[in-house]
């Protein structure tokens, strides 16, 4: 049982399906992991040990008596923490949530259940996932496995250091601005951000919802495509999903890329990146030509307004999704209220953090009478000329290659103003403002952190970014997750 936790999620499933692993040992073994491993990475918030070792049995009595078993049949997964799940507690790490249990089951949490994954907690992030750092959580700080004194990233810090720690196998985020592909790059592992409407938000705590979208983060390209076949699809519950037929997504794994265009836009090799990052991205560029891939160079030219348009939209559709936490219907109540005026206005400042005031006063500001002409109705026209800028891009190229940040991971204390914590997302903001898929690929160390390479394509791209990916993972060679200490 001692080298479970080193086994991607396409190796369990396999083997509980040739029983010679049962579902209820690994999960026996996840949670030995979990003992281990999070007293110092802190990647949970809340686990749910009896009932998912109790879905495992379940599962194993179905394999025994010869049943159909579903396509990740005794997986071990984790939730972030603004996923809603009957029986669970599900407070997008906020004060203000802190004590809701969830009455019914995201979308995304249904499939899994009927896919027979064993869902084993719920982790951590930053509070309402506003943040690249997951500072932000009333759960306290998570920790970075390849070095505790840097940050994970976020606001899926906790989704992808439950992966990094190998506290897991699979994990679900979200991804507003970068959220599922910036942590990922800091802590090592693969994470796809998919297109706007690929994956049913139901039952996902609102950010900003022409923004947010619910992905995998996972240990292999494999691994995310598995995820992707069970996760994806239209939703009775959610209008702005697609139609569209999902794919298999498993079938563009080892898809030869030779002659693929690869789009390298001089834009996202700025000034001021990182010397070891652009180093990575390089040799990556290299291994791609190898593989028979053909190297473009494009222009972007609007990415520049990609960090102002995103931090006067995502803020302005946030104050008017967290106008509904008003200390009335469900979550904190100020014990101090004296009136109705009292319980909005005591309730809301006791309950929400210091970065999600921030975010709810920007977005109230943009939104008011006298600015709204200036600010929200300028952003959206610039956020479509964005979009024309991927649109004119993928007429003459497959995918588009780029780094996912700037940087390494940095220092779990350095202070940073909320600017420069802003100018973190250069990178990953375009793809939500464009709704365009994007997957971030671990690809090199510098000073001993990992660097991922961010693949972004077309609408409904994901079968493009899931060939490329896993020909890039093979040609990277192996790629090993830090052991870490113990508690």
């Amino acid at each position: 049982m001692n080298e479970i936790y080193k086994l991607t999620a396409s190796e369990i499933r396999e083997k509980i399906a040739n029983r010679e692993l049962t579902a209820y040992e690994v999960t026996e073994a996840v949670f030995e992991r979990i003992e281990k491993k999070d007293e110092l990475i802190n990647s949970f918030v809340s686990l749910r040990k009896e009932a998912a070792l109790q879905e495992a049995k379940v599962i194993d009595e179905k394999i025994a008596r010869g049943e159909k078993v579903g396509a990740l049949a005794g997986v071990p997964v984790s939730i972030k923490d603004n996923m809603v799940s009957t029986g669970d507690l599900t407070t997008a790490c906020s004060k203000i949530l802190g004590n809701y249990t969830g009455i019914y089951d995201a979308t995304v949490v249904k499939k899994l259940k009927e896919a027979d994954a064993v869902i084993i907690g719920k982790t951590n992030m930053d509070e309402f996932a506003m943040g690249g750092t997951t500072r932000t959580s009333s759960h306290g700080l998570t920790k970075n496995p390849w070095d505790t004194t840097k940050v994970p990233g976020g606001s899926s810090g906790g989704a992808a250091t439950s992966i990094a720690a190998q506290e897991c196998f699979i994990s679900l985020g979200s991804d507003t601005g970068g959220s599922i592909r910036q942590p990922s790059s800091f802590c090592g592992v693969v994470g796809l951000k998919p297109t706007y409407g690929r994956v049913s938000r139901y039952g996902l705590i609102a950010f900003a919802s022409s923004l947010d979208q619910i992905g995998p983060i996972a240990k292999s390209v494999e691994d995310v495509a598995l995820t992707m076949n069970v996760i994806a699809g239209a939703d009775e519950y959610d209008a702005t999903v697609s139609k569209k037929e999902v794919p298999d997504y498993t079938k563009a794994l080892g898809r030869d890329i030779k002659g693929m265009k690869i789009g390298v836009p001089k834009e996202y090799f700025i000034e001021g990146i990182d010397e070891g990052v652009r180093k990575v991205m390089l040799e990556s560029l290299d291994k791609l030509r190898e593989l028979g891939a053909e190297i473009v160079d494009i222009s972007l030219p609007h990415t520049k307004y990609a960090v102002p348009v995103y931090y006067v939209l995502a803020p302005a559709e946030a104050s008017s999704n967290l106008a509904r936490f008003d200390g009335v219907r469900y979550g904190y109540r100020s014990p101090e209220a004296k009136n109705i005026l009292d319980l909005y206005i005591k309730s809301r400042s006791e309950g929400f953090g210091a970065e999600v005031k921030r975010r709810i006063m920007i977005g109230t500001y943009v939104l008011s009478a006298g600015f709204f002409d200036a600010y929200f109705k300028k952003a959206q026209k610039v956020r479509s000329l964005i979009k024309k800028d991927f649109d004119e891009a993928f007429k003459t190229v497959d995918v588009i290659f780029t780094p996912v940040a700037p940087s390494p991971a940095f220092e779990l204390n350095k202070e940073k103003t909320p600017i420069e914590l802003y100018l973190e997302d250069i990178f990953t903001l375009s793809a939500n403002l464009a709704g365009i898929p994007g997957l971030s690929v671990p690809a090199g160390l510098t000073n001993g952190l990992p660097v991922g390479i961010q693949l972004l394509g077309k609408q409904f791209g994901e079968e493009d970014l899931i060939a490329v990916g896993s020909a890039f993972e093979k040609i990277r060679g192996e790629w090993k997750l830090p052991e870490g200490e113990d508690k």
